[in-house]
């Protein structure tokens, strides 16, 4: 996001701006099955208790095991009515019993890199 200009802001529960936030890689190596491997380590930059939300434009979030799941979490905390939102297809289920409107990725591999 930042290399098309966008302010992309870092925050973690029970964290604070300057904590690190350590990630992980899903690769799809050609298996039927991804592999896990070790992420990145973010520095936060807000306050995770401080953060003001109403001033973001967009929100991405990740989820056990991928990014992708992020939508489960939110399909069950019941904020998804009347958004609109992808992830990797076999959460697309989750989106729309939600109430939320599915956006096709295409092309799909957009999802994969």
């Amino acid at each position: 996001l930042q290399a098309i200009r966008c302010h992309v802001d870092g925050v973690c529960p029970k964290k604070k701006a300057g904590d690190i936030c350590t990630t992980a890689v899903h690769d799809f190596e050609g298996d039927q099955t991804y592999g896990k491997k070790p992420g990145h380590n973010f520095t936060l930059t807000v306050d995770f208790d401080t953060i003001d939300v109403s001033s973001y434009d967009a929100l991405v979030i990740p989820g056990k095991p991928s990014i992708c799941h992020g939508q489960q979490i939110l399909a069950a905390a019941g904020v998804l009515q009347g958004k609109k939102c992808t992830a990797y297809p076999a959460v697309k289920l989750n989106v729309v019993l939600s109430g939320a409107t599915w956006l096709e990725p295409d092309p799909i591999d957009r999802l994969l890199h």
